[in-house]
């Protein structure tokens, strides 16, 4: 690793510390800046590096060549659906999970990518 690799990941770890000990902190993000002699837009700025960090080590923590890291669990569809009423509108759902106040239903026509990713979302609902 060179040093302006290493540079920018102790920015970035600052950065996270930052955002982290703002949105913690309960206060609106202007009142936060004020409060800690930050102006706003350089906090937008380092969120939004700390976000596009994220995004960018998702596909390697949810590489297909590691399946510890890729939780899919397979899943038997019954051959009767589950019916919901949207008005005047029956729309068949092959599956249905229940976390919580999230109901989810998904088709059997729906795409294992959307699948795929629907599920990664539901293990951060808390």
């Amino acid at each position: 690793m060179n040093t302006r690799e290493v540079t920018n990941q102790y920015r970035l770890n600052k950065w996270t510390e930052i955002v982290r000990e703002c949105r913690s902190s309960g206060q609106t993000i202007s009142a936060w800046c004020a409060d800690h002699d930050i102006n706003p837009k350089t906090y937008y700025y380092w969120l939004r590096r700390v976000r596009a960090a994220a995004c960018e080590a998702l596909p390697s923590l949810y590489s297909q060549n590691n399946p510890i890291a890729n939780p899919i669990v397979p899943v038997n569809i019954p051959v009767s659906t589950v019916g919901t009423d949207f008005g005047d509108q029956e729309v068949l759902s092959d599956i249905v999970i229940r976390f919580g106040a999230v109901t989810l239903e998904i088709r059997n026509n729906a795409s294992a990518t959307l699948i795929e990713n629907t599920l990664r979302a539901l293990q951060h609902v808390r």
